[in-house]
């Protein structure tokens, strides 16, 4: 039944929403003024010991949230035993994940931004560096460096996005659901809520105790900014390979092998590509948690915390560390520029221009093009290699222009 290893980080919240309730039951005169003052004193009290490492964690006790009941009652008797009037553990806790859910998505978002900055600064830098574009890892069509980062740069505005999504979506309060009834004492929901900063109430107390849509939306958009770090990732390990030689990895971001000197490996963006199977684990380990619960609350529900708050963590660091590799990263050009020289590269250029200038019709254009691909490769050269004659041998309506284009 212990959970105090790893819910003890929800210190805080726990005691910022024990305060709000504490103040609610004060405002609705179940408890006295005085009483009320002497409730949050108290917890502002205990919140300074846990902060300074003062107090000495249980497995006996459970949870983090008995042990701060337990240190209040400690500090002012049994008036202590009053704050749990007209709530449960299963509010409670729910109450409390999602303060500090709230604040971790804010903090992911912001590392979401500082990535974004990363790349963007990089982007501006190479607005006119050519590389190779790819499709199915086979050299397509040039484009810019610039280009290419970008792409990033808006799927981690995706990201963002569905950070603010989950913030809109998910922003009411479970305190004040009990364990699953509400309550039969006079409390002031809108108050707890209010103070708290959700924007409302739940609007079903059962509901309130038994949902973890939250975790799951949490869960999601971790594995989404994975997907998007991993694929980052692989692109990393692949330019810094000596097929690729794009980029030049700092040290500081690679290590060398126990036998072999030469070797200068990509572990950052290894690990960082590694670490996505793990944080789609999560998701998956808690998706199938959910699935088959009864309402309300279970006790399967204490499943919840671990997984969240390592892929929380995990993203966290991985974002951190893509904008540090990102930033040091230094590129290649004139190794993007070779590998331009390969696969036939302006192929489609050469389609559309006879597209474009001879009126032929596109497919028409692509089989020409097809035949001048075919020449170049019996000639053992790339397609802008060869001279008029060669283009006119495929179809004589091609002139010069399109050497000089």
């Amino acid at each position: 039944n212990a959970s105090i290893k790893f819910d003890k980080i929800l210190f805080k919240k726990d005691i910022s929403a024990s305060k709000a309730h504490a103040n609610m039951l004060g405002n609705q005169k179940i408890i006295t003024e005085k009483e009320k003052l002497r409730i949050v004193n108290a917890l502002s009290e205990i919140e300074i010991e846990i902060k300074s490492n003062k107090m000495k964690f249980k497995n006996e006790l459970e949870d983090i949230h008995t042990h701060i009941e337990k240190r209040l009652i400690e500090k002012v008797g049994s008036l202590g035993k009053k704050l749990h009037t007209a709530r449960s553990r299963n509010d409670q806790v729910a109450t409390d994940v999602k303060l500090w859910l709230r604040d971790e998505i804010l903090t992911i978002n912001n590392l979401l931004r500082q990535l974004q900055s990363t790349l963007i600064e990089k982007a501006e830098k190479n607005l006119h560096t050519i590389m190779p574009g790819f499709t199915h890892l086979q050299v397509a069509q040039p484009i810019t460096l610039a280009h290419h980062l970008m792409a990033y740069v808006n799927m981690f505005g995706r990201d963002r996005e569905n950070s603010k999504k989950i913030l809109d979506i998910h922003n009411y309060s479970p305190l004040g659901s009990a364990a699953l009834a509400g309550t039969t004492f006079n409390i002031n929901r809108e108050e707890t809520a209010s103070k708290l900063g959700f924007k409302a109430p739940m609007r079903n107390s059962i509901d309130g105790v038994s949902d973890r849509d939250f975790i799951l939306d949490a869960l999601n958009s971790c594995c989404l900014i994975f997907l998007h770090l991993s694929r980052l990732s692989e692109e990393i390990i692949l330019w810094s390979s000596a097929g690729y030689e794009f980029i030049n990895l700092p040290d500081t971001f690679s290590t060398g092998s126990s036998i072999m000197p030469q070797k200068r490996n990509p572990d950052a963006a290894e690990l960082i590509r590694g670490k996505s199977g793990r944080i789609v684990g999560n998701y998956v380990s808690m998706f199938t948690v959910m699935k088959a619960l009864p309402l309300a609350y279970s006790k399967d529900m204490q499943e919840d915390k671990e997984p969240l708050f390592d892929s929380i963590e995990t993203t966290k660091d991985a974002l951190k560390v893509m904008s540090n590799m990102i930033r040091d990263i230094s590129f290649n050009s004139d190794k993007m520029i070779e590998m331009c020289e390969k696969g036939h590269i302006l192929s489609t250029d050469v389609a559309d221009w006879l597209v474009d200038e001879l009126k032929i019709p596109f497919r028409e254009a692509h089989n020409v093009t097809g035949k001048i691909v075919a020449l170049a490769e019996k000639k053992n050269l790339q397609i802008h290699n060869l001279n008029a004659n060669d283009f006119k041998k495929i179809d004589k309506r091609i002139n010069t222009k399109l050497l000089n284009s």
